[in-house]
């Protein structure tokens, strides 16, 4: 039975780091029944923010009731409209919503998705990657060995950006992210990767490119149709993705799927891409767009429209706990996203790790998220939020990360770097 006047007492945030380089952030709401819940908004770049806009929200959250999940979201949605409650808000929204869904969970003994009216199907099946080209010290030879690698582990979907980074031959971006234009001797180079990894896997395993919202209209287009004959399932933010107009543009020229959705936030930015069907699928993230609550909406939202949803899910252990309860009750979805040599680093700080058989995510019944941190191990890899360490590898250069890319027999490389 639910608990009577339960209120919420703490919110503590928690910045740890098992692979160098990539910084998770969790954060736990505590109650005064000794129920706590687990959430997180880990977003690399932004972690020193978001630890800050978490201890801004908590005069607003604390003594609230955590049975009223919706209530609380709104409550911060339109206290915050602002600053406009779609990113930087809706990250803070998402790690509580998490934690509340858990708390309930819990509260009432079954898993979230149980809440959610109930599983759709016995396990989730997963995505995953093989590093990218832009991993200049890597060549082709290493990414068909960690596809053959992933394909042997039981994974039966690959993501990869076939495209070296243009920005370096470009004195005018000065180390800015700026909008990148694809020489053909770059999109040769891109059909050259996509082709060895067609040849490693075979014409029936799912093949995706992500662009990471980085070219022009033109050099979209031009690497889109170059890749035509991979027989893609999609083709992922393709240019920037503040301009719908620029969407429809490549839409309108290019013959494979399109996808976006890991930089929209809210049902809000999706009303027009839906209408418009503008992509074939769309990847909201459970820890940036508005936690477990919106991410549900979103998939609602693009049901009548037969579009699937893939939630991304390039961060830590509790954001991939949360996708997979939305997705065990989703009709419309594709597949969760992951990054399959990560795990062995999620086992140091979660208890117990997910249950990953066959390139899929089996429930564990256990109720809420169905996992819990490991206080002493998440003390243990600590970093201090605001220091050049926390930073993410791309940032600083030091890309000791990369090695969790690489797949060997489902155990990540060492000793190498990349990007």
């Amino acid at each position: 039975m639910e608990h009577k006047n339960m209120k919420i007492t703490d919110i503590k945030t928690y910045v740890t780091m098992p692979i160098e380089g990539l910084a998770w952030l969790f954060v736990e709401v505590e109650t005064d029944e000794g129920v706590t819940g687990l959430g997180e908004c880990t977003d690399y770049m932004s972690n020193p923010h978001l630890v800050r806009g978490i201890e801004a929200v908590k005069p607003f959250v604390i003594g609230s009731d955590p049975a009223n999940i919706e209530e609380i979201w709104q409550r911060i949605f339109h206290l915050y409209s602002d600053l406009n409650g779609r990113g930087y808000i809706s990250h803070l929204i998402s790690a509580i919503d998490i934690a509340l869904w858990d708390i309930k969970g819990k509260v009432l003994g079954v898993p979230i998705y149980q809440l959610l009216g109930g599983p759709l199907r016995d396990r989730v099946p997963l995505y995953t990657h093989v590093q990218d080209q832009s991993y200049q010290e890597l060549g082709i030879k290493d990414m068909v060995a960690a596809a053959k690698a992933t394909r042997a582990a039981g994974y039966t979907a690959i993501k990869t950006d076939p495209w070296k980074s243009q920005r370096g031959n470009d004195p005018a971006f000065r180390g800015a992210a700026l909008v990148e234009r694809l020489t053909p001797r770059a999109i040769a180079e891109g059909v050259e990767w996509m082709e060895a990894l067609r040849e490693a896997v075979g014409p029936d395993y799912e093949l995706m490119v992500d662009a990471h919202a980085r070219f022009d209209v033109a050099s979209a287009i031009a690497a889109a149709k170059s890749l035509e004959h991979i027989n893609l399932v999609w083709f992922e933010e393709p240019t920037h993705v503040e301009s719908d107009e620029a969407l429809r543009q490549i839409r309108e020229n290019v013959p494979v799927p399109l996808c976006i959705g890991e930089r929209h936030f809210t049902r809000w930015d999706y009303m027009n891409i839906l209408n418009q069907r503008l992509v074939d699928y769309i990847m909201p993230d459970v820890a940036w767009c508005g936690g477990i609550s919106e991410l549900r909406r979103i998939a609602a939202q693009a049901e009548p429209y037969y579009i699937r949803v893939s939630p991304h899910d390039a961060l830590g252990p509790v954001a991939i706990a949360a996708s997979f309860q939305v997705c065990m009750t989703t009709p419309n979805l594709y597949r969760e996203e992951c990054l399959h040599t990560w795990f062995g680093d999620f086992k140091k700080i979660v208890t117990p790790m997910f249950d990953v058989r066959d390139g899929c995510i089996f429930p564990n019944n256990r109720p809420g998220l169905g996992i819990e941190l490991i206080h002493d191990e998440v003390e243990r890899y600590k970093v201090d939020v605001d220091s050049d360490r926390a930073r993410p590898y791309w940032w600083t250069g030091k890309r000791q990360a990369q090695g969790r890319w690489i797949s060997a027999g489902g155990k990540a490389a060492t000793g190498r770097r990349g990007r």
